[in-house]
């Protein structure tokens, strides 16, 4: 069987609502899985453990309750548990499973504790139970029990009385000691068959009631246990020590019931504390000795002493316990308490210092070839040691040291740090990058580290707080404040010759930012700015308009030339820069923009790599998405803007987008965002300050039901290729579910379009009658139109763009299209046109036209079908939602009832957060999807048909 087909068989039951049926003997209690909803339980393959059942549940019933029968699977516990474990991080788990998952870890971890207690069930069967249990224990058990859905305790209590239900705290206690009563007995366990408390076959106990009974008294009691070091044997002042051993470890006994009791062992075994500890407190803290010899084997001698009270320690076991001893006690519940006299903060940092002499300014640091020095720094209280102070600590052969007058309590690993201090050298672009994240990987391990000296003073400069810049007397316009930030920022980032991204939202302006960025400079030598075609017209008209009397020259067409250049700005598009790489590297600039970044977001395309072979002591990446599908386009942009930065992609990705990518690091998010954040500025229209004169923007989702023949060509496909992806493996597989994904959104757009009718009737009704949509934006822009007002239709697919446009024409609607093949000088003329109104309706391709176009006459946007990265959508958005708009935008989203966009609208709204924490993943991430979860996804809902 298939890896994924085990996961979808370990999924089916969790995504039911699990309830715990207690037994008279607790371990042949059992897991039940039932549909509240009314489903029918989903089909098992062969061998699967769970049993078919019914169940008797209490059910809403008006405004009244009732039992009614449901169908359930049932499994034993052992069975059970790793299933409930899965769902408590499982998404598409019931909440009720969900909450039963956590009961099942916190029973997982108590008998990892060794919290068990043997004892007899009413009929004098042998049972283990749960404990003895600790406050945070019973508050843990507590917290569970508020949170579990009606679901998860809806059998009702046996009895002809009134309907009861079980209390939620006394089903988990049962849950816990059914728990405690199946793990023990496994084939491991030592004369198991016919033995008590081993063997899962029942045995009854009728001679040991009393001793049960004495078992259960200290259910909710018990104790636990710490050691109190005493070093006295220590001859503190002659270096010495006055006995063979070098101190001793006293056990004292904590109450679990009352946290303030505590005794020595000595006293408890005297007796002398049996008044508050209670007799079995012996047996009690004997069983703890035992337990966290097992965690740490030189306890294991109090065992063979009359009174576990006191352990003689050798240096060796006293430097045990300052390492790796003391930590995996703790994990045990057993602390270690060191003498109140010695000094315990004792601590080491890894530390990057520039070579003397570095320059405190950024350009001057990263120009020097000098490597920086990377090593451990102790300090003892916040306090650093010298140089010779660390010499005599990496000369300590003992525990506790003497140190500037004090007794220090030291680390043996603190003493391997401070005999191999030099870690080695950084060049200046790794050591940023210390400074920055404020961590450093040392032999596998994250470690806290920070800088010093010019290093220290470089990363104040890169995270203080911007005061808005003085905007340059030759700007001809009136810059917002967020804008002169961000003019501060860049001047900021490429005087210290970093480079940065400025990634601001569509239509906040970025251009005119630029333009006083070159305005301020005033280098001679010239600004290159590489753009989509389409954005050539907006720069010129720009740069004429808020720096009059600046040269600008376009190196594009077949008559480009950089003959006689002076200052100003030269403008290109990306494929005109990919094929005259050559010669634009051959000419000295003064700052390099590459405007819609996105477009050399793979390192490994043609464009990106002819983008890096140009000098420049200034890089900067305007992008209104700096990551539309994973974290290596990040990587792309910065490594760019700041070669180095990041480290090679190879190592970026194991270190850092894997970990954000897939949640396994809770850090990782934020040790990437304070190594990216100096470097790339992002603000959105919703911060607060930013554009409050914009007028409101209103999202509409529109569901457009199927027409007859959208619905069987929809169910057709569906049908087919199903049957196709689930006896595919692979790459073929996933190139399946994408060819299925993008044929479902061509039929919910128009029947016309997934058929290729590339002469389709395109007059009158006929067209329309078709598709929901088509009919649908018929009515939207009679509506719009009869206002005198503008909208931009836009659509994924060029041929759907046609079809709409024909159909507009048709009906002597003035539109018209704009994609991907559309000339640049007819591409500003469609753009005038509209702007002026005299065409009120431009459809564009979403791709083509989703960047760069100021498209403010529109107050209406109309998204015919659905990107899957909303980060597109809202940039085509942004044509008309920018800076000059002054009428309220609406937007439209047109999305066919019951079909793979209703479902997917959910997905994008999640997406949409992902984006936001700069991560996505597109279309492949439905690829993985199991062939149920796809059918589910794809398949037309009854409703709709």
């Amino acid at each position: 069987m298939s890896d994924m087909a085990v996961a979808e068989r370990t999924r089916v039951p969790v995504r039911l609502a699990a309830v715990f049926l207690p037994a008279a003997l607790p371990r042949e209690g059992r897991m039940a899985f039932w549909a509240p909803d009314g489903d029918p339980l989903p089909a098992l393959p062969d061998g699967e453990p769970a049993e078919r059942t019914e169940l008797t549940v209490v059910r809403r019933h008006g405004a009244a309750v009732r039992r009614k029968p449901a169908p359930a699977l049932s499994l034993p516990l052992d069975r059970a548990l790793p299933l409930l474990v899965r769902a408590r991080h499982d998404p598409l788990a019931h909440p009720a499973t969900a909450c039963w998952g956590a009961a099942a870890l916190h029973a997982l971890r108590l008998t990892a504790r060794g919290r068990l207690l043997p004892g007899l069930t009413p009929t004098g069967h042998d049972a283990w139970r749960a404990g003895p249990l600790d406050p945070q224990d019973v508050a843990h058990l507590r917290a569970v029990a508020a949170a579990l859905p009606p679901e998860g305790h809806a059998v009702p209590l046996p009895g002809a009385g009134p309907l009861r239900l079980p209390r939620p705290e006394a089903l988990l206690r049962a849950f816990l000691d059914a728990v405690a009563d199946t793990l023990p007995r496994t084939p491991a366990a030592p004369y198991a068959a016919g033995r008590p408390f081993a063997d899962r076959r029942p045995q009854r106990l009728p001679g040991a009631r009393d001793w049960a009974a004495e078992v259960a008294a200290g259910m909710d009691a018990g104790v636990r246990i710490s050691l109190r070091l005493d070093l006295s044997a220590y001859d503190l002042f002659d270096g010495g020590a006055r006995t063979d051993g070098a101190g001793a470890a006293i056990v004292q006994v904590h109450s679990l019931a009352d946290p303030t009791l505590v005794a020595d062992a000595a006293s408890l075994w005297a007796g002398e504390a049996d008044g508050a500890f209670g007799r079995r407190a012996r047996v009690d803290a004997a069983l703890a000795v035992r337990r966290a010899a097992r965690v740490w084997p030189p306890l294991a001698r109090l065992g063979e002493q009359d009174v576990p009270d006191v352990l003689a320690l050798s240096q060796e076991e006293v430097s045990d316990l300052l390492g790796v001893a003391a930590t995996r006690l703790a994990a045990a519940g057993v602390a270690v308490h060191w003498p109140r006299d010695l000094a315990h903060d004792l601590t080491a940092t890894a530390v990057v210092r520039p070579a003397p002499g570095s320059a405190t300014d950024g350009t001057g640091f990263f120009d020097s070839e000098d490597l920086l020095r990377f090593g451990w720094q102790l300090a003892l209280g916040g306090d650093p040691l010298t140089e010779a102070e660390m010499d005599a600590l990496a000369e300590a052969h003992r525990p506790v040291v003497r140190l500037r007058d004090r007794w220090v309590l030291v680390d043996p690993d603190l003493v391997r740090k401070a005999r191999r201090r030099e870690l080695g050298l950084l060049d200046p672009v790794d050591a940023l990058a210390v400074a920055l994240t404020g961590t450093a990987e040392i032999d596998g391990e994250t470690v806290p580290a920070v800088p010093a000296g010019a290093l220290a003073a470089l990363r104040d400069r890169l995270t203080a707080g911007l005061r808005p810049a003085e905007p340059p007397a030759a700007l001809r316009a009136t810059l917002r404040d967020y804008q002169l930030r961000g003019l501060a920022w860049l001047e900021l980032m490429t005087g210290l010759g970093l480079g940065g991204c400025l990634a601001d939202d569509m239509g906040l302006g970025k251009t005119v930012t630029v333009i006083a960025l070159h305005l301020k400079r005033a280098r001679t030598e010239p600004t290159l700015v590489v753009c989509p075609a389409s954005l050539l017209g907006n720069w010129q008209r720009e740069i004429a308009r808020f720096a009059p009397g600046v040269p600008v020259r376009r190196f594009h067409g077949a008559d480009r030339s950089l003959d006689s250049l002076s200052g100003g700005f030269v403008l290109t598009t990306y494929g005109t820069m990919r094929s005259a790489a050559a010669t634009l590297a051959a000419q000295p600039w003064g700052m390099v923009v590459a405007d819609e970044a996105q477009h050399v977001k793979n390192p490994y395309s043609a464009t990106a790599k002819a983008l890096r072979t140009i000098p420049t002591p200034a890089r900067v990446a305007l992008t209104g998405t700096p990551v539309e599908n994973n974290l290596s386009e990040l990587w792309a942009l910065l490594d760019w803007t700041t070669p180095g930065l990041l480290g090679p992609l190879k190592s970026f990705r194991a270190r850092h987008a894997r970990a954000v990518e897939t949640g396994e690091d809770e850090q990782a998010a934020e040790r990437l965002a304070r190594l990216v954040r100096p470097f790339l500025l992002r603000r959105r229209k919703s911060d607060p300050g930013i554009v409050p004169e914009l007028p409101p923007k209103t999202e509409t989702d529109h569901p457009v039901p199927l027409t007859r023949e959208q619905a069987a060509l929809y169910e057709a496909v569906v049908r087919e290729s199903m049957l196709a992806i689930e006896t595919a493996e692979g790459i073929a597989r996933r190139g399946l579910v994408l060819k299925l994904l993008g044929a479902l959104k061509q039929i919910c757009d128009h029947p016309a379009l997934y058929l290729k009718e590339e002469h389709a009737t395109a007059t009158g009704h006929l067209l329309a009658a078709r598709s929901g949509k088509l009919t649908l934006l018929d009515e939207l822009l009679d509506t719009v139109l009869a206002e005198d007002g503008s909208a931009l239709v836009f659509t994924q697919y060029v041929g759907m763009a046609r079809l709409i446009t024909a159909h507009l024409t048709g009906r002597a609607v003035p539109v018209d299209l704009l994609h991907g093949g559309t000339p640049v000088p007819e591409r500003e003329r469609m753009v005038d046109r509209f702007q002026a109104g005299t065409t009120p309706v431009l459809v564009l391709s979403l791709k083509a036209a989703g960047t760069g176009l100021n498209l403010t006459r529109a107050g209406h946007v109309v998204h015919f079908d659905r990107w899957w990265n909303p980060a597109v959508e809202e940039q085509a958005t942004d044509r008309a939602y920018r800076i000059g708009q002054t009428q309220p935008v609406q937007v439209h989203r047109l999305i066919t009832e019951g079909t793979v966009e209703d479902r997917i609208a959910e997905m994008l709204a999640a997406k949409r957060a992902l984006a936001d924490a700069i991560l996505g993943s597109g279309e492949s991430a439905l690829t993985e999807l199991t062939d149920r979860e796809l059918a589910d996804l794809v398949s037309l809902r009854r409703e709709a048909r």
